[in-house]
């Protein structure tokens, strides 16, 4: 008999001999999926694995789309799968060389920079083969990043920047932001600059997540850094304190009261009310994580002189030089450099004993 699917709980099994194969024996095991769909992919991707091992011998190689089904894909790595995989899902991961996955990027994204394609392309590409390659299915897979060059060169012909300079977040803009914007949303915004937590983690915040009586908050790991708590201002603790449930609107369930702080489910539903009050405000449109978490580091280090070390360790970085290279921006920098320059040609006009302005000035 073919193998047959069947449930045990919540997790498909499935049980029997592949008729394909010569005096096949008895197979039963857990396909570790609770969904059918997933369950028969992982059932065919073992047939085929156990046919390729009975007639090619211990020596093979699985395709793309098969080492996809051992890799448990996040979410934002998942949506990028779909149009790999419908490109390169046949193709056998022995054959998928660093340059064919780089070069990729002008096939599947060509109005795209390399950032981009870094990001939705090669990461993805890159971790479900290592993932295969740790489960001893394939060897593991090195690409090296694009090169500053290839980056200008894809701007220039697709006419556009990929990397152009985000406008931190401060306190005048904070302040005229939250005077028009609803209350949760104002309070999230403050929030976000006062303490450098990334959209993600602030909207994953639960009232019971806020101690009032010792101003502070749990916040929730991101990036590798583990939860832990953050201390608040007497100010902010203030304005969340206030904050009351509202009505959120799910897909299964209507409007149901949330139970997140903020009120959102996530940072989908943010980012248009996030422009309308920005217009309404009449300031720059600054989105999330540049008015909140690159705010934070150039308020903390630029205009407060705070070190780096310090302001890393406080606003959760696991690395001062990452503040440093992206998150701490020059403010008004044309301005200081200008005094700068004008202030030193002063000084060394006043200390030079034969500057003709200074014997000018005493005739």
């Amino acid at each position: 008999m073919p193998l047959e699917l069947y449930k045990r709980n919540d997790t498909y099994w499935f049980k029997g001999r592949i008729d394909a194969l010569p005096d096949s024996k008895y197979y039963r095991q857990s396909t570790h999926k609770s969904s059918e769909a997933s369950a028969i992919a992982v059932r065919n991707h073992f047939q085929q694995e156990e046919l390729r091992r009975f007639y090619g011998g211990d020596d093979i190689s699985i395709t793309f789309s098969e080492a996809v089904l051992h890799y448990k894909a996040k979410p934002e790595f998942a949506k990028a799968l779909i149009p790999i995989v419908e490109t390169i899902g046949e193709l056998e991961i022995d054959k998928i060389t660093p340059k064919y996955v780089r070069n990729l990027g002008y096939e599947l994204q060509p109005d795209n920079g390399t950032d981009t394609w870094q990001k939705r392309i090669v990461s993805p590409i890159r971790a479900v083969i290592n993932n295969a390659h740790e489960l001893g299915l394939c060897a593991p897979l090195k690409v090296k990043s694009y090169t500053k060059a290839e980056r200008l060169e894809q701007d220039r012909k697709r006419n556009k920047s990929s990397r152009a300079e985000k406008t931190p977040g401060s306190w005048p803009w904070i302040n005229a932001f939250v005077k028009v914007a609803p209350e949760h949303l104002g309070a999230l915004a403050l929030f976000m600059f006062e303490t450098g937590a990334r959209i993600s983690q602030a909207t994953s915040i639960r009232f019971s997540d806020l101690d009032v009586s010792r101003a502070r908050v749990w916040m929730p790991e991101a990036k590798g850094v583990e939860a832990m708590w953050v201390t608040l201002s007497p100010e902010l603790v203030s304005i969340l304190a206030k904050l009351t449930p509202r009505y959120t609107q799910r897909k299964a369930k209507g409007k149901v009261l949330s139970d997140r702080l903020f009120g959102y489910q996530g940072r989908d539903g943010i980012y248009r009310t996030w422009k309308h009050t920005c217009v309404k405000a009449e300031i720059e449109v600054i989105m999330p994580h540049a008015a909140g978490r690159h705010g934070f580091g150039t308020e903390m280090m630029v205009r407060q002189g705070i070190d780096p070390v310090t302001v890393a360790k406080v606003g959760r970085w696991a690395d001062p030089q990452m503040l440093l290279k992206t998150y701490a921006h020059p403010d008004g920098a044309d301005e200081k450099i200008m005094s700068a320059i004008r202030t030193g040609r002063v000084q060394a006009e006043r200390n030079n004993p034969s500057n003709p302005l200074k014997d000018h000035n005493n005739d």
